[in-house]
């Protein structure tokens, strides 16, 4: 009991927390996303050690807040430039891990090389499509839009766990996440359909419309990349033997383990956007 009022109490004013920093817009985004990226690459690299994994961890870290701030959008127009510091950034950075490997390789160098763009790649770099999706295409919009995959993913997670719990029969991934199955999935989709499809009409007459099409195929997205965020993150645990990505937050483990959906989640949003519009 004393653990699930910890869990339900950290939920709350975690939510609470998102919602003034999400409707701040993002020049309060960008410095709270500095410190989760680097709390959650600090997990990654704590359990890649535990299993003997070398990283360049400093490097990691600089480069991690590189690319965040790199995602940081001047404007609307910015953020939907074809010119990317990001990739700027991302290619710097792994032409700086093979320098380094190359000058000094020690032990296992492309271990190192593999290991630390798999953390840039899985942690910073999704993050900054936040910045991305909350500058466009204005503040509004821009709220709504970044509020729209977390309630999806909400409801996923909600839908999956009580479909799974009363019809659960085939497993969906059984060597990665045991509890998953196929009926949770569905439910968690069918959910999420619900949910988006009431927002958008809600917002309808001030904000862009979504059709009943566009939000099954959005829901179906989301949906799916929330579930597949989720198992990635079981299948890194399970490949570097932790339970919890670490302890950051009390009764939800690490930062990682609330992250994990939202990783994909959010990023598909913005692919999804940038095909059908912002509007």
């Amino acid at each position: 009991m004393e653990t699930l009022r910890t869990r339900v109490l950290t939920s709350v004013v975690g939510f609470v927390v998102i919602m003034l920093v999400l409707w701040a817009g993002v020049g309060v985004m960008l410095p709270m996303l500095l410190l989760l990226s680097t709390v959650a690459l600090r997990e990654y690299v704590a359990m890649c050690e535990h299993n003997d994994l070398d990283v360049r961890r400093k490097s990691l870290y600089v480069a991690g807040a590189a690319i965040i701030l790199a995602s940081y959008p001047l404007g609307a127009e910015a953020a939907l430039s074809p010119i990317s510091w990001r990739e700027v950034v991302l290619a710097f950075a792994f032409g700086f891990f093979l320098i380094i490997e190359v000058v000094s390789p020690g032990e296992r160098p492309l271990e190192r090389i593999v290991y630390s763009m798999f953390g840039l790649l899985y942690i910073p770099w999704l993050l900054g499509y936040f910045l991305l999706l909350r500058a466009t295409p204005n503040h509004d919009k821009g709220f709504v839009w970044l509020f729209l995959p977390l309630i999806a993913t909400f409801a996923t997670d909600v839908g999956g766990f009580f479909f799974g719990q009363f019809f659960g029969r085939r497993k969906l991934a059984p060597e990665v996440s045991p509890a998953k199955t196929v009926e949770g999935a569905i439910g968690g989709l069918a959910l999420s359909f619900v949910i988006v499809f009431a927002v958008t009409r809600a917002v309808s007459t001030t904000w862009y419309d979504l059709s009943v099409w566009d939000a099954l195929l959005f829901s179906l997205l989301v949906s799916s990349a929330s579930q597949l965020g989720d198992l990635v993150e079981s299948l890194l645990k399970r490949a570097l033997k932790a339970k919890d990505s670490g302890s950051f937050l009390p009764g939800h483990g690490g930062m990682l383990d609330r992250l994990d959906s939202l990783l994909f989640a959010v990023p598909i949003t913005y692919l999804f956007l940038s095909v059908v519009g912002f509007g």
